[in-house]
């Protein structure tokens, strides 16, 4: 069972999110917070899984919450946002957020992204993926060279490592890498595993940056 925790300052905005998770049987909502440092305090004594998070919200908002989050291991967190906006997802990557979507995502996205970022990966919503990071890339060049380090000194990735993260920082799923190179969706997880261990990055969403930023991809 997946345990969430919903944080957003609006009741309807959590009634709404709530009702499309209970109908999930791996997807159990432990709590609401109606505010940053409601869901920092739920999030100490709960632990849950997956916090969803908003951005704006009163007392503390989302980023300041998910920073402290992500410092006491305390959940993995996905933001949620009504505004696509570049400087919310580039401050959400920098305070450790694991997944990011738009709150007009499909239902089915949502509940794909939790269990996504539950199980150890990161998820950005595919609209904003390409564009953003390389808006990002190309305005903080100095943030990039600060938080994604380069390839480890001693540390090579194979030919098919390197494909696979070419096409990872694309957008593309496992299931769709897998079709691409014609082999079995394990083979591409592990190859996935790989060169995250390898790069010392925490998941997907980092691979992603870590591949715009160092220039592997366009």
């Amino acid at each position: 069972m997946i345990r969430v925790l919903l944080a957003d300052d609006q009741a309807l905005v959590r009634s709404g999110f709530q009702m499309i998770l209970d109908v999930e049987d791996d997807i159990e909502v432990v709590a609401m917070a109606s505010h940053g440092g409601e869901a920092l305090d739920l999030a100490r004594s709960l632990r849950p899984d997956v916090i969803l998070m908003d951005v704006q919200m009163p007392v503390m908002d989302g980023i300041a919450a998910t920073r402290q989050v992500v410092a006491e291991d305390l959940s993995r967190v996905v933001i949620l946002t009504t505004f696509d906006r570049d400087d919310y997802l580039f401050d959400a990557l920098e305070a450790g957020a694991a997944g990011f979507l738009l709150k007009n995502a499909e239902p089915e996205r949502l509940v794909e992204a939790i269990r996504v970022v539950a199980h150890g990966q990161g998820l950005l919503a595919p609209d904003v993926t390409t564009r953003v990071i390389r808006r990002m890339t190309a305005a903080r060049p100095e943030a990039a060279a600060r938080t994604v380090p380069g390839l480890p000194h001693g540390v090579e990735l194979t030919a098919r490592e390197t494909e696979v993260l070419e096409l990872v920082a694309d957008g593309m799923s496992n299931q769709e890498i897998a079709r691409q190179l014609f082999v079995g969706e394990a083979t591409v997880k592990t190859h996935v595993s790989n060169l995250l261990a390898k790069l010392g990055l925490r998941d997907r969403v980092q691979a992603v940056v870590w591949a715009h930023r160092t220039g592997l991809v366009d």
